[in-house]
């Protein structure tokens, strides 16, 4: 396997700002090939001063994002899924910017939005169409790619599982909308990793975060993660592999993320020794 491996800015910042530039020589030092920017808003992220990092530091990037009920491209309110379109024009052309060829996240829904009813026919159709005009929009701009992440069913009713998602990328009918699969949340709602991987395939796997199962150490919980890296390299998935996860103390992140005990001493020595674990495992591949 030649993927590069990454990880996400959650490990050290709960929202990213001009205070926590230091992160992008660090995830270098520590072996990282691409960071994951996890944009919580994109209206106040520092787009200027992390490019000139990023170019200083010589390291690839891609972004996430999280919608919320502000701007929720599945809510009733029509001026909500118009907030909605504008927060994800901004975080394109952040992304744009960056040079960054991913957008990742809950990006189709607010994260942690859920009805207590299975998705409607309505809240598909209000979320397809945003996502055609985002995705028409990143075309017209640059070479950006929107991949939905599917999340667990605590945290959306809207996409669950790899088949879902695809479904949603054919329904926009564009084709720089793809797939975001995450093993943290695949262990929870598919029923096989490496035919999640093949309901996607080449043509709409695009982004991974290589979390475990209880968003520890990746390596030491119960994904299985030579099978899952197998099925991608069966499918010439090349892009990046992200562990993302969260630091106990980030009080919102954490009650959003239901963290409640502490995985490693700190964030960071739960990325490098994930690092090691998985570099370990993709070398068997």
């Amino acid at each position: 396997m030649n993927n590069k491996f990454g990880v996400d800015s959650f490990i050290w910042a709960e929202s990213f700002s001009e205070k926590d530039l230091w992160i992008i020589p660090k995830a270098k030092e520590l072996g990282f090939e691409v960071i994951d920017f996890a944009i919580s808003n994109p209206f106040t992220f520092p787009t200027e001063k992390v490019k000139e990092s990023l170019k200083e530091t010589g390291i690839d990037c891609v972004c996430t994002t999280t919608l919320t009920e502000e701007t929720n491209p599945i809510s009733p309110d029509p001026a909500i899924r118009k907030n909605a379109l504008d927060a994800m024009k901004k975080c394109v052309d952040i992304c744009n910017e960056l040079n960054a060829p991913i957008l990742g996240g809950v990006n189709y829904a607010a994260w942690g939005y859920l009805t207590k009813k299975p998705r409607t026919q309505d809240e598909w159709n209000w979320g397809v169409e945003n996502m055609k005009q985002v995705a028409a929009y990143a075309k017209e701009t640059g070479n950006v790619t929107i991949c939905v992440e599917c999340v667990n069913r605590f945290e959306t009713h809207f996409l669950n599982i790899a088949e879902d998602a695809v479904a949603f990328c054919k329904a926009t009918g564009m084709d720089n909308v793809k797939v975001h699969l995450d093993c943290f949340h695949m262990i929870r709602e598919e029923k096989s990793f490496s035919e999640a991987v093949k309901t996607c395939g080449k043509q709409y796997l695009g982004y991974v975060h290589v979390n475990e199962n209880d968003r520890g150490i990746p390596g030491t919980g119960l994904v299985p993660f030579k099978e899952f890296f197998e099925a991608i390299k069966e499918i010439g998935y090349d892009g990046p592999l992200v562990i993302e996860s969260f630091d106990p103390s980030f009080e919102e992140l954490a009650g959003n993320c239901a963290i409640w005990r502490s995985f490693a001493k700190t964030g960071e020595e739960l990325a490098v020794k994930g690092l090691a674990n998985l570099k370990a495992i993709a070398e068997t591949v």
